[in-house]
């Protein structure tokens, strides 16, 4: 009997050192399996590095690019804003311009008309109100920024002046000597240009008197 069980508990040794072994074996394996599997994803790893490292300079360079297109858009935008703007207030500067010169040509007559008077026609109601309507004009014309081009002892200018004659006269040369039709700038663009006589700097000389007293 007790030989029965010294064999049986023999024989349950074995089974539990067998069970032992496979559990070590298995244990070997698993870790073999996760060795191998940590070699391949190191591999894949490496293998993947280079394509991630293009990828990302890719996609630099993508932000570079559409960031430098924005900013050249938004500089191209601000440009066209100004521009128009420009373009706009020299239009509106502009667009009464025709009408302006219409008026300037009215002023011209009435001084004209205001130069034959005489001095005891100035008590005159009806001179003093065509007095009063060209300073109205006068004001107007100042309100809507016209200015007349100062000609009196002035050089002339090509870039304001139209020199319609060149006389003889005691001023110096290229001087103005008298004005024919006055000019007018609209802010500072000339809407029209005063033509004007110019000195040749040779003044004038009278002719001697011929002696009717014949020797």
């Amino acid at each position: 009997m007790a030989k029965k069980k010294v064999k049986k508990i023999n024989e349950e040794k074995k089974v539990i050192n067998k069970d032992k072994e496979a559990k070590m074996v298995d244990e070997k394996e698993k870790q073999e399996v996760e060795k191998e599997t940590q070699v391949e994803e190191q591999e894949e790893r490496e293998e993947q590095a280079p394509e991630e490292v293009d990828r990302e300079k890719q996609l630099e360079d993508d932000i570079a690019y559409w960031k430098d297109k924005y900013v050249r858009n938004m500089a191209e935008f601000e440009n066209y804003r100004k521009r128009t703007m420009k373009e706009k207030a020299d239009w509106i500067k502009s667009s009464n311009e025709g009408i302006l010169i219409s008026i300037c040509d009215i002023m011209d007559n009435f001084e004209r008309a205001m130069g034959q008077m005489k001095d005891d026609h100035h008590d005159d109601p009806f001179i003093k109100g065509i007095i009063q309507i060209k300073q109205q004009m006068d004001n107007l014309l100042v309100k809507e920024h016209v200015e007349k081009i100062e000609t009196e002892g002035a050089e002339f200018d090509p870039a304001i002046h139209e020199a319609l004659a060149h006389i003889p006269s005691d001023l110096e040369e290229n001087k103005i000597v008298a004005v024919i039709q006055n000019g007018y700038k609209l802010y500072d663009k000339v809407m029209r240009t005063a033509r004007v006589a110019v000195s040749n700097g040779q003044a004038v000389q009278s002719q001697p008197e011929e002696n009717n007293n014949k020797e």
